[in-house]
């Protein structure tokens, strides 16, 4: 399942079902039965046997794991007279074990799409036996209560730093190729399949790049001391928020969090939210299928055209064609997530301001995908030149900023793939934001002064949005071109050399 209208029809209606029949206190319950659901509904068919329900299912049992490790003690101190359902008390521990059961029987529920026809199930390929599920599901959680049962004090730093380091192997498996084939081959080979057919398609694990990203954040957060608490349930939709499974944005615990406990007051048919998500979705509509499927449709700079272009000024053209589809397509995208978002009582927050306006590099990292910018300013950034500064000898604060800035939109290139081309990307970008701050450190004084001066502020405000513009548009290439060899080819094409 991709973003398509039968993405938007589904949720839309599952909106206003849940804002009309649920009441307060059933909000979260029904999010979380939705949320869960809607992982194995939108996962693409995979060519591998049951690799598609056990992607999602590893979903599911990462994001119970890592809350596990992210939970105090106390939270997992249970009693059975605890569950009595006629108790006005409702303990922690108690609602934790309820929430487990009900995902443990929720995903046993979607291996029960083994028995449909393909036309009704949920499921994209055929699951495997339900009792085979339950079995494993069933050892987990037990192995999961046994250890949380028998902790005595809270989970070390370094075992968060492992859950951290695992995260980020399987985000290497999945996005380096050679490796990623590799790993296909060997599960094909489990499966008695065809490992020459192994491919980086048999492992399109949908959604998990950002899964990562929020298991990473709780992890990172409950290390630092700084994570607020969350139930089991709570967790859980914050992870698998099905408007923002599939490209985010990225939001943050806390501020979930702080929504989620606003949905019992929330007024569940009401005209102004509705209004509002509705006219979002239609905007973001707009840009996703009318101005960015339109470029697609041979306006805009691919792989392919790109070696056929023979003029300059049309292979800029495609270029700028590239450029306005990346963005309309994405951001289009993200305002249908925060619409539906709003439709079910969730504001996420956004993802971009204008980029293509900005008048310095930083500014449009500040405009730009602004919760992926902010999740590696806190996590990457910011740690590593904290960590450079207290080195011994202390390297030069030109060395830490370069240093870090470099580190930290690599980190952003090699989130979309492991290729030299990405690197390349982060490389080109992170010498742009180090070459900005360096100029305005050292003309900060020059440019207040333009105060003074309006024509030529706005001669120079112009200019500095041309230059702008166009490097990040120039760093398209890198980033949509397959090789470093084809992005030399194109930016020759671009400036008339060798043609």
């Amino acid at each position: 399942m991709t973003l398509d209208f039968l993405f938007i029809l589904v949720l839309g209606t599952a909106a206003f079902l849940y804002a009309a029949l649920v009441p307060g206190r059933g909000r979260s319950w029904a999010l979380l039965v939705g949320s869960v659901a809607g992982i194995y509904w939108l996962q693409t068919s995979l060519p591998i046997r049951f690799s598609s329900f056990i992607l999602q299912t590893a979903t599911v049992v990462l994001t119970v794991g890592a809350w596990g490790l992210t939970r105090p003690i106390s939270d997992f101190r249970f009693r059975i007279a605890d569950l009595n359902p006629k108790s006005d008390i409702r303990y922690p521990a108690s609602d934790n074990l309820k929430t487990l059961l009900v995902i443990f029987g929720l995903v046993v529920l979607m291996a029960l799409n083994r028995y449909l026809n393909f036309d009704v199930r949920i499921t994209a390929d055929r699951p495997p036996p339900p009792l085979a599920v339950a079995a494993v599901l069933g050892a987990l959680g037990f192995l999961l209560l046994a250890v949380m049962q028998r902790q005595k004090k809270a989970v070390s730093s370094k075992t968060l730093s492992v859950a951290i380091l695992i995260i980020i192997v399987l985000l290497v498996v999945l996005k380096w190729e050679p490796l990623a084939v590799r790993m296909a081959a060997v599960w094909r080979s489990t499966t008695g399949q065809d490992i020459a057919l192994a491919g980086v398609g048999d492992l399109a694990w949908l959604g998990f790049s950002y899964v990562a990203f929020r298991l990473i954040h709780t992890l990172r957060d409950r290390q630092t001391g700084i994570l607020p608490d969350l139930t089991l349930r709570d967790y859980v939709i914050y992870v698998l928020f099905t408007p923002a499974y599939i490209a985010g944005p990225i939001d943050r615990a806390e501020r979930f969090l702080g929504d989620l406990q606003k949905l019992p007051e929330m007024v569940g048919l009401d005209g102004a939210r509705f209004a509002a998500g509705g006219s979002r979705i239609l905007v973001g509509m707009f840009k996703k299928f009318v101005i960015a499927d339109s470029l697609a449709q041979g306006m805009s700079l691919t792989p392919l055209n790109a070696t056929q272009a023979t003029s300059a000024a049309g292979l800029w053209l495609l270029l700028y064609g590239y450029a306005f589809r990346l963005f309309f397509d994405f951001a289009g995208y993200t305002d249908i997530a925060i619409g539906l978002g709003m439709l079910f009582g969730i504001q996420l927050p956004e993802n971009f301001n204008r980029p293509y306006l900005s008048t310095t590099i930083t500014n449009f990292w500040q405009r730009w995908h602004i919760t992926l910018s902010n999740w590696v300013r806190f996590y990457v950034f910011s740690p590593l030149s904290r960590s450079l500064l207290r080195r011994k000898p202390r390297p030069s604060p030109t060395l830490i900023v370069l240093v870090s800035q470099l580190a930290t939109m690599i980190v952003i290139g090699l989130w979309h793939g492991i290729t030299v081309n990405y690197v390349i990307w982060g490389v080109w970008h992170g010498l742009a934001l180090f070459a900005h701050k360096q100029w305005s450190d050292r003309t900060r004084k020059w440019y207040r002064g333009l105060k003074e001066k309006p024509w030529q502020k706005r001669a120079w405000t112009g200019l500095t949005w041309f230059l702008t513009f166009n490097y990040v548009v120039l760093g398209w290439v890198w980033f949509l071109m397959p090789t470093p060899q084809l992005a030399l080819q194109t930016f020759a094409k671009l400036f008339g050399v060798g043609g």
